[in-house]
């Protein structure tokens, strides 16, 4: 039997509200029951990569949604590395970040970044962008098999 936790998305956020509306919105168009959230970059990679004992302790996602500035380790330093492994280059990272910063947008796309949205502000308006990316990602994207050891 599997020791890993199949998860459908990592969501990789720190702020409490956003954090707090994204699973809301999740759960509130059935998404909700395989979400993991990593609260900053080191928890990220712990989640994936694994820690001490060098197994990861989730499956490979379907997609993960990380936000930029995080607290440890950076989330274009996560997405380094997530991008620069074989075994979790292929799986889709999608940046959900408050920065319009061209500088971020810029890194985020060269270090191998699926996507790029801005949070929005609105509370309504961040609703209907969490629900989008659910959507697509999870029912429309067609994903490579993953190896079931």
């Amino acid at each position: 039997m599997s020791n890993f936790r199949e998860i459908d998305i990592l969501l990789v956020e720190d702020n409490p509200t956003d954090l707090e509306l994204a699973l809301h919105t999740f759960k509130q168009h059935g998404f909700a029951h395989r979400v993991e959230v990593a609260r900053d970059g080191a928890e990220a990679l712990a989640l994936v990569f694994g820690s001490d004992s060098g197994q990861p302790r989730v499956r490979a996602p379907r997609v993960i949604l990380l936000d930029l500035h995080l607290p440890k380790i950076s989330g274009l330093e996560v997405l380094q590395r997530l991008k620069a492994d074989p075994q979790t280059r292929p799986i889709p990272v999608v940046v959900l970040t408050s920065s319009r910063e061209n500088n971020d947008l810029t890194e985020a796309y060269r270090l191998g970044a699926n996507s790029y949205i801005v949070k929005p502000v609105d509370f309504e308006e961040f609703q209907k962008c969490v629900r989008e990316i659910g959507m697509y990602w999870l029912a429309s994207n067609a994903v490579p098999p993953t190896d079931a050891s």
